[in-house]
């Protein structure tokens, strides 16, 4: 043992640390393959949590506007807490934050399917009617049966375990948020302080490129589980009647989340063993990279107190937004974030009605296509930036072109959708007395079924159906004797559906092509926020540009999409007196208002960056210097000018001579 101490102590590099023997823990590539994973399980989590959150709203009566609130809600503690993360930096135990983080995700994702394992199964409407019999939701003259099994069953579902179901999500969603703080900012600047300069590049787009995969990989996953019924864990095959077809269908959408929850323990685990501070990647630069870390640590704000810190962040804040070009950039990545917010929220369950599709296939779709191309945008506008060294201004170009072009993709979708299908005593709107009326139909009942006629009715009994065709498997194949349905009289069970399933293939075609536009002026504008700034102020400005982001795109903006998507709503879902989920929308309003509310955002965009260009040339005219070029270009031309006049004056003292 002597020995071997002696020898690790005469180790003539002298730039590592002394070790008894070689850790992975002590190399940050090992760091890099853990938040890698990491990453991928926290951005997992979201992207779950946009696929299955209209099933959530279904399974649990909610709004779009109260779903809107739950998908926002994880916002809410990241940007309260997003501003220590500055004032931290390096003063802590960056891994041991980040692995504390990850356990808080965990625990907040169980608590997201918590409530799947409080309350009963799954009531659907036409349970609340059954009587234990065939003739269950059939037109009935009499229905004292249905009543009494109605107030049987509402006195179930007013349990506490059922009224705490949304704090529950709240909370769930809230602590979610909170955990997600230090992991990506401590994660990047510990890969850039202990990476080679040669590697650090490297190692960030490995992370950035996790960043864009997490949310596909989030709502694929989504797809898969939502393809199983959400009580398989409680009833038995034979007694799961519905299929995922069916408007009452809903998915296992806790599964996912304890499916992540397991991922962030795991991932999270590493990180109690990596050390405060670890040795430079390269040796033969250990001693001079130190000497430029401690260079860096020696910042103004690291030195400040926590109290100095908050009274100089306003400052500071509104010192980056006096520099108009910073603040257009940002207001236009507002309205592109605002819109990505919604969109990721809602598009599933806006592809689910309008083109009458699964929730999985729907989700498929967002993650399959959308966020895949949108990767792609980002990336090549990266490439093209780079391969043409574009200035600010030709950035500015760039972007006005791009969010230009999607305008004109995105207009388009407005025209792409069918009407409202026809369903009785619904839509259109009639005051005549429906002919079910004596067939005294519970307002709760939805079972949808259409009939021969092609006429949509909200249950059999609407339909005045008073018999049933059952097949072996005790599953109902028709409806007969269907006094309100014309022509053959009978009715099969299921949506008639709004009839342009085959416009699905177009939209999608045009939806992806804008993702792919839109995302290619992410990288321009990002380098026009770098360049624009002044260099002590770049790290702030960053994080000034995430928390606008925040606050005005991604709380507000699926709460604002929520209460757009409820307004279109034409028939309200009711249990035990409550009102519930939406049943049926105006699809041509839902149409109109959700996409029209993307053209707004498109505008609003394309606006801020036309604005940049007027800005910058007004700048180019009067020769006013930009932030990058203080002590760049102008101070060279002065210093030539002063040198020729020099020359001049030499040349004339020869002459006089």
């Amino acid at each position: 043992m002597v020995a071997n101490n002696l020898n690790t102590n005469s180790d003539p590099a002298g730039s590592r640390p002394p070790a008894l023997r070689w850790s992975p823990f002590n190399n940050i590539k090992f760091f890099v393959f853990c938040h890698s994973l990491l990453q991928l399980a926290q951005l997992l989590v979201s992207g779950y949590m946009k696929s299955s959150i209209s099933t959530i709203e279904r399974r649990y009566g909610l709004s779009s506007q109260k779903s809107g609130v739950l998908a926002a809600f994880n916002e809410v503690g990241n940007t309260v807490l997003i501003v220590f993360v500055s004032f931290l930096g390096s003063r802590v135990h960056r891994p041991r934050f980040i692995g504390g983080g990850a356990l808080l995700a965990c625990l907040a994702s169980l608590l997201i399917a918590m409530p799947h394992f409080l309350s009963g199964p799954y009531d659907y409407t036409d349970r609340i009617s059954s009587s234990g019999d065939n003739s269950s939701g059939l037109c009935q003259s009499e229905s004292t049966l249905t009543t009494s099994s109605s107030n049987q069953s509402c006195s179930q579902k007013e349990s506490p375990a059922q009224q705490v179901v949304y704090p529950l999500l709240l909370l769930g969603q809230l602590l979610l948020g909170i955990g997600a703080v230090p992991i990506q900012p401590f994660g990047i600047s510990y890969i850039d302080d202990y990476a080679s300069k040669k590697n650090s590049p490297l190692y960030l787009g490995m992370l950035l490129a996790v960043t864009s995969i997490g949310p596909a990989v989030g709502f694929i996953t989504g797809s898969i589980m939502l393809r199983f019924y959400v009580d398989f864990d409680k009833l038995s095959k034979d007694q799961i009647e519905l299929n995922h077809k069916d408007l009452r269908w809903v998915g296992a959408w806790w599964l996912g989340f304890l499916v992540a929850s397991c991922l962030l323990f795991l991932t999270a685990l590493p990180y109690l063993f990596f050390p405060r501070n670890m040795p430079k990647e390269d040796s033969a630069d250990d001693v001079k990279s130190r000497l430029d870390c401690k260079q860096q640590q020696t910042n103004p704000l690291q030195e400040l107190s926590l109290l100095q810190f908050l009274k100089s962040f306003p400052r500071i804040a509104l010192r980056t937004l006096q520099s108009p070009i910073y603040l257009l950039v940002v207001l236009a990545q507002v309205n592109l974030a605002a819109l990505l917010a919604g969109l990721a929220t809602f598009m599933a369950k806006f592809i689910e009605r309008q083109f009458s599709q699964t929730v999985s296939f729907s989700t498929m779709m967002i993650g399959g296509i959308c966020i895949p191309m949108a990767v792609l945008g980002t990336i090549l506008g990266g490439v093209l930036m780079r391969r043409l060294n574009i200035s600010v201004s030709g950035a500015s170009k760039l972007c006005t072109v791009a969010i230009l072009l999607c305008l004109f993709s995105s207009t388009p979708l407005l025209l792409i959708g069918c009407p409202t299908q026809k369903v009785a005593g619904v839509f259109p709107h009639s005051s005549s007395v429906s002919c079910s009326s004596v067939c005294q139909c519970p307002q709760e009942a939805f079972n949808p079924v259409c009939g021969s006629d092609g006429v949509e009715f909200r249950s059999p009994c609407h339909a005045g159906c008073s018999a049933a065709e059952i097949d072996n498997d005790a599953k109902v194949t028709n409806y007969t004797e269907c006094r309100c349905v014309g022509g053959l009289g009978f009715a099969s069970p299921g949506t008639c559906g709004s009839g342009c399933s085959h416009l699905l293939l177009p939209f999608m075609a045009l939806l992806g092509i804008t993702a792919f536009i839109a995302a290619f002026s992410q990288t321009p504008s990002y380098i026009m926020i770098l360049r624009t700034v002044p260099t002590e102020d770049k790290s702030f400005a960053v994080g000034v540009q995430y928390m606008l982001f925040r606050v005005l795109a991604f709380m507000p903006g699926p709460v604002l999409y929520g209460s757009v998507i409820d307004s279109t709503c034409i028939l309200w879902g009711k249990k035990c007196g409550k009102q519930t989920s939406c049943l049926y929308y105006n699809l041509d309003r839902f149409r109109q208002r959700f996409l029209g509310m993307q053209v707004v955002f498109v505008c609003g965009g394309l606006l801020c960056f036309l604005l940049t260009i007027v800005v910058l040339r007004r700048r180019a005219r009067s020769q006013e210097p930009q932030p990058e070029s203080k002590g760049g270009y102008e101070l060279v031309n002065r210093e030539k000018t002063l040198e020729i006049a020099l020359s001049k004056e030499k040349e004339a003292n020869g002459i006089k001579t």
